[in-house]
């Protein structure tokens, strides 16, 4: 924990937690079973539906000698399915748990990696829904393989759980979790569909400029954030135009500097409402936060006091939103362009009008509402999801 001054002038606190190491490049995952090997011969490999993806790991762990258990994820984890992981896993007792794939993927494993030695229960560790408990035995190794650009899963302390029963999405949430080793290889993002680079772009996008904003931001975050932002814009542009290896690269950065900057710095209202929505509807978390985060931000703006810190930081938002779109009005020009692309409203990814002041209230006591750089009222978030819908 150490001491430094913001732009503002401000003296302020803060620390830093980082996975153990971070590789990132193009070929840097030809360096993964060897790496694994060396936190121990038993591997439970998590990866998602598509289980051809991961055959190169399997190979490349195989000549290291490894015994390995496989487990499917085909979805954004849920109770269910977590408890049910666990209890196929656990008798297998691996000595370290990789994740390969996108954001549910990895959240899956961290998850599993958690709680496979803990000697309680889910629910005992769940915030919000749960008894939100602090983990009392060290998770296992967790090693990170992102094979989408999105959330930035591989630099976060928690995983994001579905709970059916109470229609949320919640955290398991304890910084031992943090991976052990995170290899973020560009390449393994090639030719992803191109729905997919949308959403989990938008996401990265959401989780570079929420920290920016973020009330909990700190020089660390400003540091990788800012430039990340007009960077990750870029990238998604050239993206929706035609593939590109070099756009494919600062995405993939992009969203390593969202998963590090929220983990360090918070996040705000878009992953609030979208924690909740995603738990009513099951959409992907990605398309949500697209939606959201341009009428969000335009929310935020007009609950900023003039001359504020965080009225000066939505400004400096907007303003790198007006630069890459052309426009005037920048949270407005990224949610027109984005729609154009072919993104989702709230009311075709499952939400009805009906639901709103649900989720409204649900989400002013989010984990994630915390780290608002304003405080905006049930009335406002309904107004941000109709602007949304």
């Amino acid at each position: 924990m150490g001491a430094c001054r913001t732009g503002n002038d401000e003296l302020v606190s803060f620390g830093i937690a980082l996975p153990g190491r971070i590789l990132f490049g193009r070929g840097e995952a030809a360096k993964v079973p060897a790496l694994i090997a060396g936190f121990g011969r038993r591997v439970l490999v998590v990866h998602g539906a598509s289980a051809a993806r991961a055959d190169w790991l399997m190979d490349g762990l195989a000549v290291q000698g490894a015994e390995i258990t496989r487990l499917a994820c085909c979805g954004e984890p849920d109770l269910p399915a977590l408890e049910a992981a666990i209890a196929a896993t656990r008798a297998f007792a691996p000595q370290v748990v990789v994740g390969i794939g996108g954001g549910a993927v990895l959240d899956m494993a961290k998850a599993l990696a958690a709680l496979i030695p803990a000697p309680g229960g889910v629910m005992d560790h769940l915030e919000v829904v749960g008894r939100g408990l602090p983990l009392t035995a060290q998770p296992l190794p967790f090693i990170a393989i992102p094979t989408t650009a999105g959330t930035g899963a591989e630099a976060t302390r928690n995983a994001v759980i579905g709970v059916p029963a109470h229609g949320r999405k919640v955290s398991l949430r304890n910084e031992a979790m943090l991976a052990r080793v995170a290899i973020v290889d560009p390449a393994l993002t090639d030719g992803c569909p191109r729905g997919i680079t949308l959403a989990s772009g938008l996401d990265a996008v959401t989780q570079v400029i929420e920290p920016y904003i973020s009330g909990r931001a700190t020089p660390f975050t400003d540091a990788i954030t800012r430039p990340a932002i007009a960077q990750g814009l870029a990238a998604l542009q050239r993206l929706m135009e035609g593939e590109d290896a070099g756009a494919r690269d600062a995405l993939a950065y992009v969203s390593l500097t969202g998963g590090m900057a929220l983990a360090n710095g918070g996040l705000g209202a878009v992953h609030g409402l979208a924690g909740v929505i995603g738990g009513l509807t099951g959409a992907a978390h990605g398309a949500i936060c697209g939606v959201l985060l341009g009428p969000v931000l335009t929310a935020n703006r007009a609950r900023a006091p003039e001359g504020s810190v965080a009225a000066a930081r939505m400004d400096d938002v907007a303003g790198w939103l007006s630069q890459a779109f052309g426009a005037a009005d920048g949270p407005g020009a990224l949610a027109d362009w984005a729609r154009a692309q072919g993104l989702p409203r709230l009311t075709a990814l499952g939400l009805s009008a009906v639901q709103q002041q649900t989720v409204a209230e649900a989400a002013l006591v989010s984990s994630s509402m915390q780290g608002n750089p304003v405080v905006l009222s049930a009335d406002d978030l309904m107004a941000v999801m109709s602007a949304a819908g």
